[in-house]
């Protein structure tokens, strides 16, 4: 079942089927297999072509789940820039519509990203915050083929498979040993590799980390790749590169 709300007058009774398929969906489902459940459906329900889900970070976003390889790259890219419409979505708490990354206002916002999407096949992203009036947990991120916006309808219902993975979220076991501190450990990896770029080049944390982000990028690797290999000595940064 896809369903395509073609206007407003038709939403109540889609919002509704859409809101079983969801249901259906997650009943059931071992918390932390939620969210990818989630991502999925929301391909199965809306006009696009990806969804990834990433939980905010402290400078780089940690991807929750996605639902296939193309989408992982996009999260995994927005996560090693520091840019992107989920970087920009979870900074600001408000949704992002890039409804045209080849165009001048979307490819100028996020020009190395708007470029790397584009390449694999992507024209439109539209990411939406995860929380509420306590604060942004992350991003429900989705992606498609074709230019142009979502329509009234689609982005209510987009906004609703948001607001159930937030649900989802707020629900998960956290403490030692869960899966969202698993998740909380690749993100540390990340700033205990800074801190040792910092001692190598004696810069501050801002360097740092886009010294980390430039190398991950120019080598076609995931800032978190390149934090290990940091962290395990395979990868060190000199003063004089």
């Amino acid at each position: 079942m896809r369903v395509r709300p073609s206007d407003e007058s038709g939403w109540s009774s889609d919002g509704a089927r859409a809101a079983e398929v969801i249901a259906e969906q997650v009943r059931g489902a071992p918390p932390d297999e939620v969210p990818g459940r989630l991502c999925r459906t929301a391909v199965r329900l809306l006009p696009v072509a990806g969804a990834s889900a990433s939980l905010r970070g402290e400078g780089v976003p940690v991807r929750l789940c996605a639902s296939g390889d193309r989408a992982t790259y996009l999260a995994e890219l927005q996560a090693t820039l520091g840019d992107g419409p989920c970087v920009s979505a979870a900074e600001s708490g408000a949704p992002v519509l890039a409804c045209d990354l080849a165009a001048v206002a979307d490819a100028g916002r996020w020009p190395v990203f708007a470029q790397q999407a584009t390449a694999v096949g992507v024209r439109a992203v539209y990411a939406l915050p995860l929380g509420g009036a306590a604060g942004c947990l992350g991003t429900l991120d989705l992606y498609r083929d074709t230019p142009g916006p979502l329509s009234g309808p689609q982005l209510s219902l987009a906004r609703l498979v948001a607001g159930v993975m937030t649900t989802a979220l707020m629900a998960l076991p956290r403490g030692e040993g869960t899966w969202l501190d698993r998740l909380a450990g690749d993100h540390d990896e990340v700033y205990r590799a800074v801190g040792m770029i910092m001692a190598q080049l004696g810069v501050g944390a801002d360097e740092a980390l886009a010294r980390l982000r430039a190398d991950a990028f120019v080598c076609g690797r995931t800032a978190h790749d390149v934090a290990r290999d940091v962290l395990t000595h395979r990868r060190r940064f000199d003063r004089d590169h």
